[in-house]
């Protein structure tokens, strides 16, 4: 069914009468087939309007086999009838939307002319635009230099100016990319004085009304640049959300907002200094703890062998981390096979520094009979458990076999 599109003229909030022609299943939701329509299907990396049918929130507007559909819930479906209802416009999400079209062909268009560059593709999101430009990179001062010529092209308010080809002659126009092929009639967008570009999306009435473009950044894609950007009122909004957040830096730092980011990185290189130095303590503290409790259990005295038995040590107050440091000083005191267990993270470490001993025979069977589940290699092994019950249960059975390993 052919829908008569209003949505290019019809952009204000106000009511507007169609007729429901059908209503169809469309996937788990329902979809509207009208005879004319204020919104714009999704299409050319727009996406589609919002806004109600007879109160109804629209979910998303689209194209299919040349019929525009007007997707709403089963259950909001299931309210519609066939006649007459008022549409109505989400007009915020439009403008911004056409605003993000407007921004983008006025960028691309200025890359193309400074660099020669062109675009291939592009989306509009929610949150945040992109465009992949054919070049593997972009430097910081082409990206200035682009972002300030399209700020003085924002400030001169060039008209935008539609061509509907035919009448007109699409051949007259310097296009910045290929048109589609296959159409009867073709949009021309142009930016006067700066782009000519076939498009089928909204847009606004002259680049003034953009207020403000900005590139957010570049990573590489596909052997090509992707360039994200935001404009319009999206421009606004992340200034504020960055003053906001340098506020709340300012204020914790004690400095100008000006001077937050060498605070910062000072901050960050002290917090590095710091956190050597607390780890050189827990390794000398590790290397302290291993040795008073290798003293206590005997294995320090003199004429102590490895394969004397098997030392499996719980510390109630140690998480696995430290554990493993107390663990791994222990294994350079001693080649007795050592495991410590934490049972407040129901998880234990085995270490065994004795060549010819295979601590994995040692460990397996008794945590295998708890329900434990682990891994590892003849001198290190750590294991784990669904509770601290089970690890103690598993650390009571274990036992070294009486023949070395």
């Amino acid at each position: 069914m052919n829908t008569e599109r209003l949505y290019y003229d019809i952009h204000d909030s106000g009511v507007h009468a169609a007729t429901i022609l059908e209503i169809r299943p469309f996937k788990d939701k329902t979809a509207l087939i009208l005879d004319k329509t204020i919104f714009y299907p999704e299409g050319g990396g727009q996406s589609g309007d919002r806004g109600t049918v007879n109160g109804v929130p629209l979910l998303d507007t689209r194209e299919e086999g040349g019929e525009i559909l007007h997707v709403v819930s089963e259950a909001d479906g299931a309210t519609l009838k066939t006649g007459v209802v008022e549409l109505t416009l989400d007009t915020e999400r439009r403008r911004d939307l056409s605003a993000q079209h407007t921004a983008q062909h006025l960028l691309s268009g200025t890359i193309l002319r400074l660099t020669g560059k062109p675009t291939l593709s592009m989306r509009l999101g929610e949150e945040v635009n992109t465009i992949d430009v054919d070049t593997p990179e972009f430097t910081k001062e082409t990206l200035l230099q682009v972002e300030e010529v399209v700020t003085g092209a924002i400030e001169r308010n060039h008209p935008l100016i539609t061509h509907i080809c035919p009448p007109e002659n699409m051949a007259e126009f310097p296009l910045r990319k290929v048109p589609p092929q296959g159409e009867e009639l073709i949009r021309v967008v142009e930016i006067q004085g700066n782009d000519f570009s076939p498009c089928c999306g909204t847009h606004l009435s002259s680049t003034g009304e953009i207020g403000m473009l900005r590139i957010l950044g570049t990573e590489k894609y596909k052997g090509m640049t992707r360039v994200s950007f935001i404009a319009g009122r999206r421009v606004l909004n992340d200034s504020r959300l960055l003053r906001n957040n340098a506020d709340i830096v300012s204020r914790a730092l004690k400095v100008p907002i000006a001077e937050t980011a060498q605070a910062t990185l000072a901050l960050l290189e002290k917090a590095v200094a710091l956190e050597r130095r607390v780890k050189a303590l827990e390794e000398t503290l590790a290397t302290f703890k291993a040795t008073e409790l290798l003293q206590k259990a005997g294995m320090l005295a003199e004429g102590a062998t490895p394969t004397l038995g098997i030392l499996a040590l719980s510390l109630p107050d140690a998480d696995i981390d430290e554990a493993l440091r107390i663990g791994r000083a222990a294994q350079k005191l001693c080649g007795v096979p050592l495991v410590f267990a934490s049972p407040k993270d129901a998880k234990f470490a085995a270490f065994c520094s004795t060549k010819g001993i295979d601590i994995r025979l040692i460990l397996k069977p008794a945590m295998e009979a708890h329900k434990g589940h682990g891994g590892g290699s003849p001198s290190f092994f750590q294991g784990v458990f669904s509770s601290a019950q089970e690890l103690a249960a598993f650390m009571a059975a274990l036992t070294l076999p009486s023949d070395p390993l």
